[in-house]
Parts: structure tokens; sequence; C-alpha cells
């Protein structure tokens, strides 16, 4: 027992004695620098403690450094597409997205699975899809459904930034909404599904002109070819003796 009190930080017999070492430490210290000695050394962090008698300093709020996220090449609205070397690619990206959606969705799964055997796996339900919805409901409106997870994962794929973010960088709206990690990338897979729902053909262009730019077609995959060259010509030559 006796040893516990002796080491209890709470007892004011410890505090007067710890008083009494701090004095006499500045007190050397002053004197030390008015002989000419070295400069005191700097004020320690005050210490407090906790309740279970262990020493903690002041506490400092570390903040994680933000990703920074990229941009898309090219706007939701950019329908052409821009004027680079992909331009010719982006006008047949225009044409698909308006007369063969369905045919735009499943090449750009299987561009972005890296996978030449995705492509009717996604192009024939989603074709059901937009049959289904324009014969009943008058509009596509069970495909976005089903093809918005697309640009979820092309958005963390390649750090891209979401329409949240976007919001946030344009006008500095809903920048202190103070959402966690999962939240904010549930804010965002919501705001891609919208996007597809309100605005799917302008959204599969986009992710189609974005995955052409970064990742080559599965069907075009080239392979190593070696190439044998023949040697120079040749000449005799007699060594001289």
């Amino acid at each position: 027992m006796a040893n516990y009190e002796e080491s209890n930080p709470f007892l004011p017999k410890q505090e007067k004695e710890a008083e009494t070492k701090h004095e006499t430490k500045s007190s050397t210290s002053t004197s030390t620098a008015k002989n000419g000695g070295p400069p005191p050394p700097p004020p320690a962090v005050p210490v407090g403690w906790t309740a279970n008698g262990l020493p903690v300093g002041e506490p400092v709020m570390h903040r994680e450094p933000i990703t920074q996220r990229s941009q898309w090449h090219s706007g939701i609205f950019s329908c052409l597409g821009r004027n680079d070397e992909f331009y010719s690619s982006d006008l047949e990206v225009c044409l698909l997205g308006a007369v063969a959606p369905c045919v735009l969705h499943g090449s750009n799964v299987e561009r972005l699975a890296y996978a030449p055997g995705t492509f009717a796996n996604q192009c024939l339900p989603y074709t059901g899809l937009y049959v289904v919805g324009s014969c009943f409901f008058g509009w596509n409106c069970l495909a976005p459904w089903f093809s918005y997870p697309t640009r979820t994962a092309i958005r963390r794929n390649f750090n891209l930034e979401g329409n949240c973010e976007e919001l946030v960088r344009s006008f500095g709206c809903c920048g202190g909404c103070g959402m966690d990690d999962i939240q904010h990338e549930h804010c965002e897979a919501a705001c891609d599904l919208a996007t597809h729902v309100f605005c799917h053909p302008c959204a599969i262009c986009q992710e189609a002109r974005e995955l052409r730019r970064r990742l080559p077609h599965p069907g075009f995959m080239g392979k190593a070819v070696m190439v044998m060259i023949p040697p120079g010509g040749q000449t005799m030559g007699r060594v001289a003796n």
C-alpha cells in the first residue's frame, strides 16, 4: 500500500516535490546563463495525468493527407469529345451511345475487365432491360440500374472525382457535411446512379471516352514477335605477318 501511495501522481506530497525540483532546475539554468554558459533548453511540454496515472502530453490534432483525385478527360455533356488523337473514336462513341447503347455498355465493361468474354454477358442483359423498360414504361428506366456500377468501378480504379466532389470544387457547396469515407462513398455511388438514370446516354459516352484513353481494347492486345535481323555483309581479310 505504501508503494502505491508513493507512485500515485495525485498525492499532494509528490506534487510539492515536483514543484521543488522544477524551481531548483530553473534557478540552476538562470545562473548558468549569467555566467556565460550555454543557453537553457526550451521549456518542456506541459504534461498531464490520466486516470491510470500515466503521463500524457497536450493533444495534437493530426489530419491525414487528402488524396488529390483526377478529373475526367471530358465532361459528361461533351458529346463530340475532344479535338485530339481520339477524336474519331469519340465520334464513334457518340454514334453508339445514341443508336446502340447496349453495344457501348458491353464494350466499356469488356475494356474495363480486360477480358474478351464479358461483352455478351453485359450486352444481352442490358438489351433485355432496355426493351422491357421501353415497352412497359415508355423510356429506358431499367437499364441504368444495371449499368451504373460500371461508372463506380471506373471512378475507383482511376481515382477520379465524383459528382459530389465536382460540386464542391465548382461551387464550394456541401463541403462542411462532415462525412466519413464510407458515407462519402455511398453518396458518390448514389450520384453515379442518378447520373445514369437522368443522363444515361451521356454517362455511358463519357465512360467510353475515358476508358478508350486509358485502356487498350482486350481484342487488340499485341503479342510479342521475335524478329531475326540478318547480319551485315562480311569481308574476308588477310592478316599481315
